[in-house]
């Protein structure tokens, strides 16, 4: 069963579980010296920062997190608002002992990254963001870009769990977001696919797109994002994604003191898996920088 499943093998991490908040949260890391944070999305968990993980950058302790419900982290007592994800991983923050902390997110993790970085600046150095749209994204360039999401979050917020647990359409959405070459072999598909057949992390999936769909898009058209980023954001994009548009990341449009948008061609959704050596090369980069 899919709940028995163990965390797939990286050589030389650290594992253990932390109660923050309420969650027993699954945390993966390695290397020594200036933390570095990292939210994967989904459908994924930890492995997404797994080259990171083999291979930290000198002078960098990687900690990766399985999001609450996620990967082998336990379920939030919330539906998983984006706000309550970022509160828990405040709190992960201060049970781990991190003082300021650079910040990497790829997909809803960089949803929660924007979130985290416009409550509390303080506590980021910069923040590295892989295919996510930033918060200030124009409604006319939202609007043009929504067929997009309606292409399988409505399926995701309603009948997600049996979607995930009892059909192949994981392992067929890896296969077609992918645009980079060796980077999902079966094995690495089996790792992420398999884990979303346990009910609480279907479930976690579900709850992710519900809340977004029912409560977090229409709190957004009333109450726009006015907050400005203080800390420097670099964006990494795919630009072959099918899923979410690079002009929803657009520099012109961001509201930030330090923004920049750099796009990948060639490469899709997936940034972080496709392309290692890119996100590992600007995280190196933001550290010198900021």
């Amino acid at each position: 069963m899919a709940s028995d499943q163990d965390p797939p093998v990286i050589p030389g991490v650290r594992r253990s579980f932390v109660e923050a908040r309420g969650v027993r949260f699954h945390v993966t890391e390695a290397g020594e010296g200036e933390p570095v944070l990292a939210l994967h999305g989904w459908p994924q968990h930890h492995y997404v920062y797994r080259d990171l993980l083999g291979n930290p950058p000198v002078g960098m302790r990687v900690i990766a997190p399985d999001l609450p419900g996620y990967g082998w982290s336990g379920a939030a007592g919330h539906r998983w608002a984006k706000d309550d994800v970022a509160s828990d991983l405040f709190a992960l923050m201060d049970a781990l002992g991190l003082g300021r902390t650079l910040l990497v997110g790829h997909d809803w993790g960089g949803f929660v990254g924007f979130r985290m970085i416009l409550r509390e600046p303080e506590r980021f150095r910069g923040y590295l963001v892989c295919n996510m749209a930033h918060p200030w994204s124009p409604a006319g360039v939202v609007a043009r870009q929504f067929w997009r999401l309606l292409a399988y979050q409505p399926l995701m917020a309603t009948v997600g769990v049996p979607l995930q647990q009892r059909t192949r359409f994981l392992e067929a959405l890896f296969g077609a977001a992918a645009k980079g070459e060796g980077r999902f072999d079966p094995e690495t598909i089996a790792i992420f696919a398999d884990r979303f057949k346990d009910p609480v992390v279907a479930r976690t999936a579900r709850d992710t797109y519900r809340t977004f769909l029912l409560r977090e898009v229409p709190a957004s058209i009333r109450n726009p994002e006015r907050r400005r980023a203080s800390v420097p954001v670099r964006a990494l994009f795919g630009k072959d994604d099918a899923a979410v548009h690079y002009s929803l990341a657009a520099a012109e449009t961001a509201k930030a003191d330090d923004y920049t948008l750099e796009l990948v061609e060639g490469c899709g959704h997936f940034v972080v898996d496709e392309r290692p050596d890119l996100v590992r090369s600007r995280l190196i980069a933001l550290a010198a920088a900021s």
